[in-house]
């Protein structure tokens, strides 16, 4: 999403006085930086769509979070981009694909960020077998359940 997007997104949003809050910049923060995944993340551009000073969007963060705005908001990517290689085809899409369309255009970092927290790579998350939940009944319980037949 270009900046004229996010501006239009924000205008778009009911500005009340309990919307200046921390925690209402933050959220209308973090809709934004979600809005268009597949668009590197620039905090300056976020501030402009916002309207407000990066200390300002910093200090809202600090204050909800505990961490920056960029660092917050690549952990939230980065989170929904594990989602996306859990559920995702391992022989239909790459982990490149994933990545990119997450906005991580650096995929190197993106591996080692991604290796960092999540303690696997990418690829191997992409390829892992999907655990099922099978529930193992018995002889005795099993006897006993009438299926209907």
């Amino acid at each position: 999403m270009t900046i004229h997007g996010w501006v239009a997104t924000v205008a778009e949003m009911p500005t009340t006085r309990a919307n200046t809050s921390c925690h209402a910049l933050v959220e209308h923060a973090e809709k934004l930086a979600l809005a268009d995944l597949n668009e590197p993340l620039h905090i300056s551009a976020l501030c402009r769509a916002l309207a407000v000073s990066e200390r300002t969007l910093r200090k809202a963060f600090h204050t909800t979070h505990g961490i920056p705005p960029c660092r917050y908001l690549r952990m939230l990517r980065l989170s929904r981009a594990r989602r996306a290689l859990l559920s995702a085809d391992g022989n239909l899409v790459t982990v490149t694909e994933i990545a990119t369309g997450f906005g991580f255009v650096e995929l190197g970092r993106f591996s080692v960020e991604y290796r960092k927290v999540f303690g696997e790579s990418p690829s191997q998350t992409l390829h892992r077998v999907p655990s099922r939940n099978i529930l193992l009944v018995n002889s005795t319980v099993q006897n006993s359940l009438t299926f209907g037949i």
